[in-house]
């Protein structure tokens, strides 16, 4: 009876994993195209923010990292038409693995300060939604994260702009809609989440700078 009743647990939560994740993949399709009405359905689905991880974030997050190991170890690039360079493999996972858990990390610390900032805007909501706030406005830049896989800085420039506008955009969209709060006091609001993000930004880039004096850093090869 108890091993009956453990499979049966075990086929129920294999169920919601899969359920979970079909519906998470659907509001990051839906929110690329028709994001106020997608934000409405993921505000009355009070998605807890383990199966957000577990069917959204960490799947998505894949997609930068492992089309920016394969661009910068199987095609590479160069700068103004000199030699053609790449990164060893070691080097190259190492980095990528890095990056995957940094994107991981960032969902969740923004995800904690709209929360923080949450009662400060005076949000009347038990259910914390930072996180869930957090994951969907990062979709475009998860999805853009194909063309790593072409290392060329101008095309990855541009594409890196147009989708931090379209999640800029989602942020401002969203974030009155899912907090339930007047679209004045959320502009307030999502100005205060973006510049958490851009501090987070530089903090990045001074991270990367210790780790690269530490020797973690990227192996070229020619």
């Amino acid at each position: 009876m108890a091993v009956k009743q453990a499979l049966s647990q075990d086929i129920s939560d294999k169920t919601i994993i899969k359920g979970g994740m079909s519906v998470s993949l659907g509001h990051a399709l839906g929110i690329m195209t028709h994001p106020d009405l997608e934000w409405e359905s993921i505000r009355r689905e009070n998605e807890t923010v383990s199966r957000l991880y577990l069917s959204h974030v960490i799947i998505l997050a894949i997609i930068p990292a492992a089309a920016g190991y394969y661009g910068v170890t199987q095609v590479g690039w160069s700068i103004a038409g000199g030699d053609n360079v790449r990164l060893t493999q070691g080097s190259a996972l190492q980095l990528c693995t890095l990056f995957y858990f940094a994107l991981l990390a960032g969902v969740f610390i923004i995800g904690q300060f709209i929360d923080f900032f949450a009662k400060t805007f005076g949000v009347d909501n038990q259910t914390p939604r930072g996180a869930i706030l957090a994951a969907y406005t990062s979709t475009p830049l998860f999805l853009v994260g194909f063309i790593a896989a072409y290392p060329n800085l101008w095309v990855n420039m541009i594409a890196g702009m147009i989708a931090i506008a379209y999640a800029v955009y989602l942020l401002y969209e969203g974030l009155p809609i899912l907090m339930k709060i007047p679209p004045e006091r959320g502009f307030i609001f999502a100005s205060s989440v973006l510049t958490v993000g851009l501090v987070m930004l530089v903090g990045l880039f001074a991270i990367t700078v210790i780790f690269w004096s530490v020797g973690v850093g990227p192996v070229y090869i020619r």
